[in-house]
């Protein structure tokens, strides 16, 4: 890896920390908050793609279980990993790879501006909810002793929010490529 690429890993790390410790935005019923660390999650694998979007994922993990408050509400520690939402911060480095993989095949070759922006969001989707759901969910189930679909149905409210976010994550690395195609010039 070269310097650069460190770097933007570094980068991206840093910004996926900002983005949990923004305020977060409250549901009305529901005793957690939407917070934007997912969206972090999402724009290191569709700008950096799979390797350096993981590598930027897993940073800011190892950050959050050496004890640095960079978790949403300010946590940090190795106990937040065996908590409930443990397996989707996991998800998040898994689902950063996804992403990126995904964007570098689809996204990046899309010529057309609202393809493109499809394509990428499509990434994130993929990557940043599915992968990100198909491991917290059920580590939420058994950690909790919740049945599955019970554990499903208790993170749904949030997809609508992801999906908000995916398509901003989408947007925002069509525009970013357009000027600086960061996914076309790196071999990771």
């Amino acid at each position: 890896m070269k310097t650069r690429d460190v770097v933007l890993i570094a980068l991206f790390a840093a910004l996926i920390v900002v983005l949990s410790l923004m305020p977060p935005i409250p549901l009305p019923a529901i005793p957690v908050p939407v917070t934007l660390q997912t969206l972090g999650t999402m724009l290191a694998g569709a700008m950096l793609g799979p390797l350096r979007g993981g590598l930027a994922c897993l940073l800011y993990l190892v950050l959050a279980a050496i004890g640095l408050p960079v978790l949403p509400g300010g946590r940090g520690g190795l106990g937040v990993f065996f908590g409930p939402t443990g397996g989707f911060l996991v998800g998040m480095a898994l689902g950063a790879v996804a992403t990126g993989w995904l964007a570098r095949r689809a996204a990046a070759r899309v010529q057309h501006g609202g393809l493109a922006v499809a394509a990428y969001a499509a990434a994130c989707v993929a990557g940043g909810i599915l992968l990100v759901y198909a491991v917290g969910v059920p580590w939420l189930a058994a950690v909790t002793q919740m049945e599955p679909g019970k554990a499903a149905l208790a993170v749904a409210a949030f997809v609508p929010g992801d999906l908000i976010k995916a398509v901003v994550a989408g947007w925002v690395a069509w525009r970013v490529e357009r000027v600086w195609p960061l996914l076309r010039e790196s071999p990771y």
